[in-house]
C-alpha cells in the first residue's frame, strides 16, 4: 500500500457522527449516467457515507479506504464490500467498474497513479465523479465566525493539499472526457452542538489542538452561541458541492 497522509483515523468516530450526508439526487444522477448498475467503486470511502448512497442504485459497491480505522466506523450494508486499500491499488478486476466516486478526498491522492488505476478497472464508458465542498452557509453572522476560524485562526494549520478544496478543485488534473451534470447542494438540520462537533472534525482543528494544547474552536464559541440563540434550536446548513465528472478511457485523453 502506498504511504498516505492520515488526517482522519484518530477522529474517525467523530467523523462518522458529525459529517453531513450527501443528497440522494446526486447518487440518482450518477447512477443514471453510468453504463450499468453492476459495480460502483467508492474510493477513499471514509465512514462509507457515499457508499451507502450508491448502494441504493448498484448491485455491488466496493468501498475502499487506506484507513482501517475509518473502515471500522463504516455502516454495514448487504450491497457494500468494505476493503482497506490505497486509492492507487484497489484490488479490483480489470474492466469491472461502472462508476468510480471520490467524495471529498481527490486532493489527497497521487493523481497519476490513481488515474491509471481508474482506467484499469473501468468498463468501457464508465463514469468517474469526484466532488468537494468548502465552507457551510447558515447565516451571515455565523458564516463570518466560521470563516474566521477557517482562515484567520487555522490558516497555517491546514495540510498543503487543502488548497485544492479552497479553490474548488480548479487546479487538480482531471484527464477525462467531461460530462456536464447539474449543481448539487448538501443540506442538514443542525443544532449548535452539531456544528461545534463538525468543526472539531477539521484536520486543521486537530493539528492545532495537538500542537498548541488548546481548542481553536473555543475562539469563536461565544460568538456562535450569541448568534445561534438556544443551542438546541435546529438551523438549516448548506454546502454547495463542486463536482467533476467524466468518462474513463483506457489511455489519456
Amino acid at each position: 500500500m502506498n504511504h498516505f497522509a492520515d488526517h482522519f483515523s484518530a477522529a474517525s468516530d467523530d467523523y462518522a457522527r458529525y459529517r453531513p450526508v450527501y443528497p440522494t439526487s446526486l447518487f440518482e444522477t450518477l447512477a443514471g449516467h453510468a453504463p450499468g448498475p453492476g459495480l460502483a467503486w467508492d474510493c477513499a470511502t471514509g465512514n462509507g457515507q457515499a457508499a451507502l448512497g450508491l448502494a441504493r442504485h448498484f448491485r455491488r459497491v466496493y468501498a475502499s479506504d487506506a484507513s482501517a480505522q475509518q473502515i471500522r466506523e463504516a455502516k454495514t450494508h448487504p450491497h457494500i464490500e468494505y476493503r482497506v486499500a490505497a486509492a492507487e491499488h484497489s484490488g479490483l478486476d480489470d474492466a469491472s467498474v461502472d462508476l468510480i466516486t471520490v467524495a471529498q478526498a481527490l486532493h489527497w491522492f497521487d493523481h497519476d497513479a490513481f488515474y491509471r488505476e481508474a482506467r484499469r478497472v473501468a468498463r468501457p464508458g464508465a463514469l468517474i465523479a469526484a466532488w468537494t465542498y468548502v465552507l457551510l452557509d447558515i447565516s451571515p453572522d455565523i458564516n463570518a465566525a466560521v470563516s474566521q476560524l477557517h482562515g484567520d485562526i487555522l490558516g497555517d494549520w491546514w495540510p498543503a493539499e487543502r488548497r485544492h478544496v479552497d479553490n474548488g478543485y480548479r487546479d487538480l488534473p482531471f484527464p477525462f472526457e467531461t460530462v456536464d451534470l447539474p449543481a448539487f447542494v448538501m443540506t442538514a438540520r443542525w443544532s449548535l452542538n452539531d456544528l461545534l462537533g463538525y468543526l472539531q472534525t477539521w484536520s486543521a482543528t486537530r493539528r492545532y489542538r495537538q500542537q498548541l494544547g488548546h481548542d481553536p474552536v473555543g475562539h469563536i464559541t461565544a460568538q456562535l452561541h450569541s448568534f445561534w440563540g438556544p443551542a438546541e434550536t435546529c438551523r438549516e446548513v448548506r454546502w454547495p458541492l463542486t463536482l467533476l465528472a467524466g468518462r474513463v478511457h483506457k489511455t489519456p485523453d
